[in-house]
């Protein structure tokens, strides 16, 4: 039998806040022949294992990019299914989620999501809220530069000293308030760019791309990333 990377982890040098832009679903479906939704069908049930399998790790922070401002441009079909497929999701695995003590949260505009969509994910927000565990941010209409600008708003709005604004009290008006930045940045799918995605935060984040597409990025997938980052030396501007 292989062995499995995790082998070769170092267990107290796992990445404290993990992000993957979860990419390839369409392209997987059509090397298939099959129509686009398929592969997110597919890409959903990476979504199970990759959160179970951070949440084993010792990950605290895993940020998944579900949903982009930008997303909204695809045919409203595909759109359609993919909110369905939100449901789908929280009614299969609030419980799995519940038991692996995981706490979901929201980044992004959710108001903008359909009604049923948008009170699925607040219930999986709300019956989680008091776990303790790894907390799972899904990037729900999410576009990074909208959430700078919204920040920029309630600082205003609330009349903030920007005098007395630091790198470090902005992130109090990001919706990733209180936690800490990435260390990792994983984008399966071939492409190598953020789309938008947590650029505050990423500012020194280690980048993983690799060719696999979404649906097919098992835990060994995951493992390769992790196992990249811990070869890295990672200076933070020093020496």
């Amino acid at each position: 039998m292989a062995t499995s990377l995790l082998d070769k982890l170092d267990l107290n040098r796992i990445p404290e806040h993990v992000g993957i832009i979860l990419d390839g679903n369409g392209r997987w479906a059509k090397k298939r022949f099959m129509p686009r939704v398929a592969g997110h069908r597919e890409g959903m049930k990476r979504v199970v294992d990759i959160v179970e399998s951070s949440s084993n790790l010792g990950i605290k922070y895993l940020s998944l990019y579900a949903f982009s401002t930008e997303n909204w441009k695809r045919p409203t079909e595909e759109v359609s299914a993919l909110m369905d497929l939100l449901i789908i999701y929280v009614d299969s695995q609030l419980k799995r989620l519940s038991d692996n003590n995981v706490i979901v949260k929201t980044i992004g505009d959710i108001s903008k999501l359909p009604n049923k969509s948008r009170q699925a994910i607040e219930k999986a927000c709300e019956t989680t809220k008091e776990n303790t565990g790894m907390v799972l941010n899904l990037g729900l209409n999410y576009g990074s530069r909208s959430e700078i600008i919204r920040a920029v708003e309630n600082i205003v709005n609330n009349s903030y000293d920007v005098n007395e604004l630091t790198e470090e009290s902005f992130k109090d008006f990001l919706y990733t308030k209180s936690q800490p930045d990435l260390d990792l940045l994983i984008r399966p799918g071939g492409e190598k760019r953020l789309s938008n995605f947590m650029l505050y935060q990423v500012a020194y984040a280690e980048l993983y791309f690799c060719d696999t597409l979404w649906p097919d990025f098992h835990e060994e997938e995951l493992y390769k990333a992790i196992y990249d980052f811990q070869s890295r030396n990672r200076r933070f501007g020093g020496i």
